[in-house]
């Protein structure tokens, strides 16, 4: 057995891609896309027709409309591709209006609604700020289900559960990405892989927390950098693996044991802890690496929408 079908043993594996041709050869459960993901797509030549087709069908229209119709579109591909669920992300743009978070949300689902797409098939994305979490709560309680990502601090993992949100996508990569870089020089790679790796263990400490506590939401760890931090948490709800992962680990036949467990964590002696708007802002303000990461991160999809309209304003 490769790694690939061991971890599916523990895990369920999500693709991190936008390009759905790739998706059949790994058979993931689940895809998430964003905004870079899909601006990476639709510059490779065998997805030029289907962003040319978009927008020629609903020219004259709203840019945001045409940018949502063309994820779902995307979106409705990869659904064909796989059994499960489709991650697609509202505008970055909007990641601190609450409100204006929802009317995108809502409308990205009428616009699956109208290709014939279940419900429970889509999870909305959206940024963990406080803003964020808040429209996730809302959407949960219509029946919209969320997937909130751009997540590196505990305050926001435990922010969402309290939201009651489907789905977190805690970003393993980026927050080891973080502490690699303030290292330096003095950075010790095979000391801090593994289960010692700062992205595996704030995944570690999230699972354990949820499971402890008995929040429903799933985790999701996100954004490898390479294989042994996605063994390092097998047995976590999903992980989302980009294809070049994905193929690296089916690949291998070394073996692979559970790593996280929600039996043992259950019994874990581990403090409740509880959120409201001014103990949120002020626990990740605290966090140096948090902050940098999901400001960074609401830039760069802001970045690559606005690079996608252009794209689409040249055709």
């Amino acid at each position: 057995m490769n790694q690939l079908d061991a971890l599916k043993q523990f895990t369920t594996v999500v693709a991190d891609t936008g390009d759905f041709k790739q998706l059949a050869q790994f058979q993931p459960q689940d895809a998430t896309t964003n905004p870079s993901l899909i601006l990476k797509a639709v510059q490779k030549p065998e997805y030029a027709p289907l962003l040319q087709e978009t927008v020629a069908r609903w020219k004259g229209r709203a840019m945001d409309e045409v940018i949502d119709r063309l994820l779902v579109r995307f979106g409705c591909e990869i659904l064909a591709t796989i059994p499960g669920r489709v991650s697609t992300e509202v505008d970055a743009r909007l990641s601190f209006d609450t409100d204006a978070t929802v009317a995108r949300a809502e409308r990205i689902i009428e616009l699956y609604q109208a290709e014939g797409v279940h419900i429970d098939r889509v999870l909305i994305k959206i940024a963990s700020t406080w803003e964020g979490i808040q429209a996730a709560e809302k959407l949960e309680r219509k029946g919209i289900h969320t997937n909130l990502t751009l997540l590196f601090a505990f305050c926001q993992a435990v922010a969402c559960g309290q939201a009651k949100v489907q789905l977190i996508s805690p970003f393993v990569g980026r927050i080891y990405d973080w502490y690699k870089k303030q290292a330096g020089a003095s950075w010790d790679e095979a000391a801090r892989s593994g289960a010692n790796d700062p992205g595996v263990q704030s995944v570690t400490q999230i699972y354990n927390h949820y499971k402890r506590f008995g929040i429903a939401t799933e985790v999701m760890g996100a954004s490898f950098r390479n294989v042994g931090q996605i063994t390092a948490l097998a047995g976590c709800d999903l992980l989302t693996i980009a294809p070049e992962l994905l193929a690296q680990l089916a690949a291998s036949d070394a073996p692979l044991e559970r790593a996280l467990h929600a039996d043992a964590a259950k019994s874990m002696d581990l403090p409740a802890v509880n959120y409201d708007e001014a103990g949120f802002r002020f626990a990740l303000n605290e966090d140096a690496m948090a902050t940098e990461k999901l400001a960074e991160g609401i830039r760069a999809f802001a970045a690559d929408a606005v690079k996608l309209e252009k794209l689409i304003l040249a055709l």
